[in-house]
């Protein structure tokens, strides 16, 4: 207690004089929840010359005082929570309230002498749908405001968007979850709700109770929280960061980068299995370690936002703004990215504007009427999910999701957002029967409002965080999905490329025997790899739903499995394109991937499964080392065929090259046997070249292939073969890819 208190306490208690009652109008609706502005009749104003009229709400309290300076006053009730009474004073000076609850007695500021703390360019920028830190103003913020007369006073400013509400109240454990006591304001037009509550730390749980057109009472969590409760409860934490991070090196360098020319591997994980029972702590100690020992570039994370359901894996979300708290609160998810960086490894995660889930608690109806969810069924539900789709015509609701972009970006140092399902957003009659949709304003099918979204998002995340990357997970032939917008393309920077993985995967289901009817399955890619920029994805959508793991996708006994799996990562690696590969592939995971088993582990101690950890350890770094599999991705220069129509032995072989013109040639051998004496065109001529260096093998006995192989060399010879200038004589190993790049010289 300060010294002032001790003082009012030692004062003799006085009665204050009655105030006039509120009208029967107002007392309705300050009790009944529709009181758009509860500081108007609540908090301290003027009562003439001398005095002020103290008016406060607190349900269930037996008496109510007023601390001042000199004199405590003791507040008449009105009833119902209701207590009043004229003091002397000015409405601006400074006082407490002592509330006696029988058994209990707490002091605290009065929750309604505060100005709102939304400013005005706050309002007005969410109104436009402009407010590109929307997480500043909406939500949960401890903060230290100015009181009226001049004090410092801690505590939590709340605001929420519900502009079809009848009247909003917080409600958390600091009120036993009653709402009654706490109505929040209208800030007018913007549709914005708010209150500043005293004494209100980080770490209380809180929920919004809105009162609908309907009459109906809902509680929902906030939208903008940065920290939630751990699943399955589902309130709101009131949040704040201190954490202080160590990555700056990392952010001036990411500014700088040229994500197209530079290498990119990715590793892609669910964070809650990938070894079960770790936190964002424990994470942060074991990930980039494994991640260096593999030699990626970069980590991609199944969505990391809360969700309620945890077999969603995170593509279900309810708080846009939170990491899950099943692994810890959001500074643990902070040390993790921070860890990573320190690492050298970049950080991308899924991201989910597609839909959202129903709960009741959440988005769904969140005012009562169809807020962030388009109010036409056809639009607003996707069929397939069960979920709920976005009001991509709604400025505000483009503003919270390009806010929640933007605050993974910035506020949590991400490196690339991955946009889940961006075919479904983009038609509008994906996924929906004849007649069971309605065309865009020309008829067509596109979702004009949708396409327009991810136009502003790509070019705002881009102009306000250089360097980060955006990835569109979009399975159609849509135009331009990397095309940049001011040339009428989404302007993406990147996309995954569907069918190279349908394709590729289709061609090694096959038994080798039959391969030669499936050749064109696997050169059709090039036909159009230079359209995007593409990424080649093994992702976790393909070891899931009864497909079983990449191993059991490969014919044969286990032997030709293993050989099958590691030819087609060697032929992934020097294939246009970044590479992405999910967590468990990278030792031949056996069984389908379950979020509650997690991976096989135990398999790294077999000989068979660690060859194939070896094989990318050995990609990885190669890839790294040699800008020709990076460099000119997404250009035509950076690939010519060598071998591309050999369907009856099962074969290809192309080079790819640097800007600076060194060569890096892949032979792939998909048969199931070795092929002696094969002639392959070179691209360099012997004096040139002369001997060629065999950078990998996929068949060597150290990654438990069976040794088929040139003795780490060919040698060129100087006669043209097929247009190019030479050729070579070699062992194709079955099963098998080669790497082969010039040697630096002629010496055998």
């Amino acid at each position: 207690m300060t010294g002032e208190e001790k003082k009012s306490a030692a004062t003799t208690i006085e009665l204050a004089t009655p105030a006039g009652a509120l009208s029967p109008a107002e007392r309705e609706s300050l009790l009944g929840g529709a009181c758009h502005d509860p500081h108007a009749l609540l908090g301290a104003h003027p009562a003439g010359p001398e005095g002020r009229n103290v008016r406060v709400l607190k349900p269930f309290a037996e008496g109510v005082r007023v601390l001042q300076a000199n004199a405590v006053f003791e507040l008449n009730s009105e009833g119902e929570g209701l207590f009043s009474g004229i003091v002397p004073g000015k409405a601006e000076e400074a006082y407490r309230l002592r509330v006696d609850y029988g058994e209990s007695v707490f002091e605290l500021d009065d929750a309604y002498r505060f100005l709102p703390v939304p400013g005005e360019m706050d309002l007005h920028l969410i109104g436009e749908g402009r407010h590109e830190q929307l997480w500043d103003a909406l939500g949960a913020h401890v903060r230290t405001l100015t009181a009226p007369d001049g004090g410092k006073v801690s505590g939590t400013g709340f605001a929420v968007w519900a502009p079809n509400a009848q009247g909003v109240r917080v409600i958390g454990d600091f009120n036993y979850w009653d709402g009654l006591g706490h109505p929040m304001r209208s800030l007018g037009g913007s549709g914005v709700w708010e209150l500043f509550v005293p004494g209100i730390a980080a770490g209380h749980r809180y929920k919004f109770e809105i009162l609908g057109r309907d009459g109906v009472w809902r509680q929902k969590a906030d939208p903008l929280a940065q920290q939630t409760e751990i699943p399955p409860d589902t309130a709101s934490v009131v949040g704040e960061s201190h954490y202080e991070w160590a990555d700056e090196d990392w952010l001036r360098r990411r500014e700088r980068s040229e994500p197209h020319r530079e290498p990119q591997s990715v590793y892609e994980l669910h964070l809650a299995s990938w070894r079960p029972g770790l936190s964002y702590r424990d994470l942060a100690e074991q990930l980039p370690a494994y991640l260096n020992e593999l030699g990626f570039t970069h980590v991609e994370f199944l969505p990391p936002t809360e969700h309620p359901f945890g077999g969603s894996w995170g593509y279900q979300v309810s708080s846009y703004f939170a990491p899950t708290a099943r692994l810890g609160g959001p500074d643990d998810f902070r040390a993790l990215i921070d860890a990573l960086h320190q690492a050298g490894i970049g950080v991308i995660v899924d991201w989910v504007p597609a839909h959202f889930p129903k709960d009741a608690w959440a988005l769904a109806q969140f005012d009562g009427t169809s807020l962030y969810e388009h109010p036409d069924p056809w639009r607003g539900e996707h069929p397939d999910w069960g979920t709920l789709v976005f009001d991509y015509g709604r400025r505000e609701v483009r503003n919270f999701l390009l806010a929640s972009a933007l605050y993974w970006c910035e506020e949590m140092h991400v490196d690339g957002l991955r946009v889940d399902a961006v075919a479904s957003m983009l038609y509008l009659d994906y996924s929906r029967e004849a007649g069971a949709w309605h065309p865009n304003a020309f008829g067509g099918r596109e979702n004009l409002e949708a396409v327009s979204f991810l136009q502003e998002l790509t070019a705002t995340v881009y102009k306000r965080v250089p360097g980060v990357m955006m990835f569109a997970e979009e399975s159609t032939a849509w135009p331009g999905v990397t095309q940049p917008t001011d040339q009428n393309g989404l302007g993406f920077g990147f996309k995954w490329n569907m069918g190279w993985m349908h394709d590729t995967l289709g061609y090694l289901a096959e038994e080798p025997v039959n391969r030669r009817y499936h050749h064109n399955r696997m050169t059709f890619s090039l036909m159009y790899a230079f359209t995007e920029n593409f990424i080649l994805p093994l992702s976790h959508d393909e070891v899931v739903h009864g497909k079983g793991s990449l191993l059991h996708k490969m014919p044969g006994d286990r032997w030709q499995q293993l050989a099958n799996l590691r030819a087609l990562y060697a032929y992934m690696w020097a294939h246009p394109g970044k590479q992405l590969l999910f967590s468990g592939a990278e030792f031949a995971q056996d069984g389908e991937w379950s979020e509650q088993h997690g991976l096989d582990w135990w398999l790294l101690e077999h000989g068979e499964h660690r060859g194939v950890f070896r094989t990318v350890q050995d990609l990885n770094a190669a890839y790294r080392a040699r800008p020709a599999l990076w460099q000119q991705d997404f250009s035509g220069s950076g690939f010519s065929w060598l071998v591309s129509d050999d369907a009856d032995h099962n074969v290809f072989a192309f080079v790819r090259w640097s800007e600076d013109g060194a060569p890096l040639v892949c032979v792939a051998n998909f048969s199931g046997i070795p092929w002696d004496a094969y002639r392959l065109p070179l691209p360099w001529a012997a004096a040139r070249a002369g001997w060629w260096n065999e950078v990998l093998n996929t068949d060597a006995e150290q990654y438990g292939g069976s040794g088929v192989g040139n003795l780490g060399r060919v040698t060129a010879v100087d006669e043209p073969m097929w247009g190019q200038p030479a050729h070579t004589v070699l062992r194709l190993p079955p099963l098998g890819v080669l790497w082969l790049e010039p040697a630096v010289d002629d010496t055998p």
